[in-house]
């Protein structure tokens, strides 16, 4: 039986195909999926309708206006996606600003003239659900135990790591800001994140999206620490962006701003992507809220202070 010819169009899922020893079956990416390495070659099926550099404010407005007249903040490339002659797509239907959904796939290959490849479509918005994300992903590449397997690993880190953090009694309570502006909490898997890293979290319900805020909101629940994770920006572009939301006279007032306990992170790497490293992002975050306790040098690569006390 001929190996399947992948086409990952959501960057959490291209990890989770390499995390499975399958990165030699892809043939296609989105212009979004950046890891692992050895994925760099592969040709992108897509390409962003909005500049990913704008300003949040602006980047805000330019996706709320394609998402509003029905159109995807991301194009396909039917051609080359033809070319590619995939016999499986992974995408996803939870987020229009995240990847491509199945309706922009749809359009794609409207003109499509050969066999139909099969198209695999991922939303998870709790952990569990991530996990499992990896035993679809194996069934569907005919590895079941493989993907089992990676999903009972990373669920056993994830538990060793909680049995080592503080009792509830102890724990900091944590806002994950996702976006600065306008300001919206992190929601989906952050929040149990949060909590395995032994934190308590504010704003947020697990597996419910990303919720719009406020900055008087922000400033009322009062955190311990706040950490700065919008989604798509690496560590060095939530620094500088980071730095002018802080400088807001609100959010210096804080508790967490007066405490010096504002935290950049690489969310577009780790805790935006619903895929593998999710297990790295609850390190990470564990390593910010207990330094004593937890450390694994991801200081000044996955995170960094943003200010101090």
């Amino acid at each position: 039986m001929r190996a399947p010819r992948i086409v990952s169009l959501l960057p959490s899922a291209t990890e989770i195909v390499a995390a499975l020893g399958l990165a030699e079956r892809l043939v296609g990416r989105s212009h979004a999926c950046d890891y692992p390495p050895e994925i760099a070659h592969l040709p992108s099926m897509t390409r962003p309708r909005v500049d990913p550099a704008r300003p949040s404010r602006g980047l805000h407005r330019d996706v709320r206006k394609l998402v509003e007249r029905a159109l995807s903040v991301f194009e396909v490339d039917a051609e080359r996606l033809r070319a590619a002659k995939p016999d499986v797509i992974l995408t996803q239907h939870q987020c229009e600003a995240c990847a491509v959904t199945e309706k922009d796939l749809a359009a794609a290959l409207a003109e499509w003239t050969g066999a139909s490849p099969r198209i695999v479509s991922l939303a998870p918005t709790t952990l569990k659900q991530v996990w499992d994300t990896f035993g679809v992903v194996g069934e569907t590449l005919d590895i079941r135990w493989a993907g089992r397997e990676l999903a009972e690993r990373a669920r056993e880190r994830v538990e060793v790591i909680s049995e080592r953090v503080p009792a509830l009694k102890d724990r900091p309570k944590i806002a994950c800001i996702e976006w600065l502006d306008p300001p919206m909490i992190a929601g989906n898997w952050v929040p149990e994140i949060v909590a395995a890293a032994g934190g308590q979290p504010v704003l947020a319900v697990p597996g419910e999206h990303a919720a719009p805020t406020t900055l008087g909101k922000i400033a009322e629940a009062a955190a311990d620490g706040m950490v700065l994770m919008p989604c798509g920006f690496d560590l060095a572009r939530t620094v500088a962006e980071g730095r002018e939301f802080m400088a807001r006279p609100s959010m210096a007032r804080t508790r967490a701003g007066r405490a010096g306990k504002i935290w950049a992170v690489d969310g577009s790497a780790y805790f935006n992507r619903p895929g593998p490293r999710l297990v790295t992002s609850v390190e990470i975050l564990t390593e910010i809220l207990h330094p004593g306790l937890f450390n694994a040098g991801y200081k000044g690569d996955a995170w960094d202070l943003l200010s101090e006390g």
